[in-house]
């Protein structure tokens, strides 16, 4: 393998999720905090355009994206209503992956996933940056923890293991009679798909068209056509009765 390969082979990753948008400059400077500690490190963005304060899309956000990234690397993940609170700064740990994050919930996906995720509250404070803001955990906290542990760091040194760390149960469909499953739109993406809490096996054969005479119905609209692409609707439309 050339020289510049093996380097880049070997640099930590350490991606991004928060809630900040990119019209300020709170991504930059978490990013600058980061490489300062530890100038190696490749920072990737998952998205900055999770809704404010919104911990289910966050914990939605991270979830379907943290698996594609190379083993040992560092989710860092902001969305954090309890900025300045007695909330704490944890540090989980999969099979796979670390994960530094406010303890709200906003990992709870992540946790439902892993078959094994040990969690430490950080409390290691010289890891931070000083004087802490009330309101800017993600550049003061996160980032540098992010920072020390790209570096090398070991999990240990962070703060102690615990079992009571928060986490929400994501909503289940529910059976309202032997012929009906009642779900939740979790959220709407950028092309106007409704992303619900059904899973393919919960409604078997819908997708292989199996299931004659079913009935979507989202508000007062009726879906009754199931399209596998974008290209199978009818050009222009956005209004037929089809999925």
């Amino acid at each position: 393998m050339p020289h510049h390969e093996a380097n880049l082979a070997h640099r930590p990753i350490v991606t991004l999720t928060t809630d900040f948008g990119l019209n300020d400059h709170f991504v930059g400077v978490m990013k600058g905090v980061i490489l300062t500690i530890a100038p190696n490190t490749e920072i990737v963005d998952i998205s900055h355009s999770v809704q404010p304060f919104d911990i289910l899309d966050g914990a939605l956000s991270l979830a379907e994206s943290y698996s594609h990234f190379p083993a040992r690397t560092i989710h860092l993940v902001v969305v954090d209503p309890g900025v300045g609170s007695a909330r704490r700064p944890i540090l989980a740990t999969s099979d796979g992956f670390n994960f530094v994050a406010p303890d709200n919930g906003v990992l709870s996906l992540m946790y439902a996933r892993e078959q094994r995720v040990h969690v430490r509250h950080i409390t290691g404070e010289h890891y931070f940056r000083q004087p802490i803001s009330n309101t800017f955990h993600g550049r003061d906290i996160f980032a540098p923890v992010a920072g020390y542990l790209a570096k090398g760091v070991e999990q240990e040194k962070f703060g102690p293991e615990i079992e009571d760390f928060v986490r929400f149960n994501a909503p289940k469909p529910k059976a309202t009679d032997g012929k009906t499953l009642r779900g939740v739109v979790l959220k709407v993406d950028r092309f106007g798909n409704l992303i619900t809490n059904f899973s393919a096996q919960d409604v078997p054969g819908l997708l292989e068209g199996k299931t004659p005479g079913f009935k979507i119905t989202v508000g007062k609209r009726e879906v009754t056509t199931i399209r596998t692409n974008y290209a199978e609707r009818h050009k222009g439309s956005r209004s037929d009765s089809s999925a």
